[in-house]
């Protein structure tokens, strides 16, 4: 019996499978980008469901192109500004998981050194149900602070009606 054409064909067969194998130490770095296509999963299928009950005239690719590919975290208030919804990347952000933001306005993450006329945007924006992008100085629940990239908008129900407000963020340097 030959074992040299045993040999090539078991690596023929193991070629032909396009298994790629991974060595056990790098196990833990893809689990890790696992959980995060997971948390973003299931993310999108709550922003959906809460799209729904609420009736959003909003093109939710938008919503999976922001959180998905550009890695924004995204908050979601109701028409009141209470937080109804936070993506669970948040924590990387700013220390808060979304279950501890819930029912919160977002002036939770602001304090003495979040700067006036950046709230005046905001707040004019959202008086006026108008977008706005701005940069603010936020805390952490640390209390350490950070400087966060807002891009705000109001969110419409199928009627015309403001229904909620969506926020894409990021820590910025």
């Amino acid at each position: 019996m030959d074992i040299g054409n045993y040999d090539d064909a078991i690596r023929k067969f193991h070629k032909s499978l396009d298994i790629k194998p991974l060595p056990i130490s790098s196990w833990d770095f893809y689990a890790v980008n696992f959980d995060k296509k997971c948390d973003e999963v299931n993310d999108l299928k709550s922003l959906s469901r809460l799209a729904k009950e609420n009736s959003w005239a909003f093109n939710q690719n938008v919503i999976k192109e922001e959180l998905q590919d550009k890695g924004h975290v995204i908050v979601i208030t109701d028409a009141k500004l209470n937080i109804v919804y936070a993506t669970k990347n948040i924590w990387q952000m700013n220390g808060y998981k979304p279950e501890q933001i819930i029912g919160n306005k977002p002036k939770m993450f602001q304090g003495e050194k979040t700067c006036k006329k950046s709230l005046n945007l905001i707040s004019s924006a959202i008086k006026e149900q108008r977008s706005f992008e701005t940069i603010v100085t936020n805390y952490r629940k640390d209390g350490s602070t950070y400087k966060c990239w807002i891009h705000g908008q109001p969110v419409l129900d199928n009627k015309g009606k403001v229904v909620n407000f969506i926020a894409f963020e990021r820590e910025v340097a």
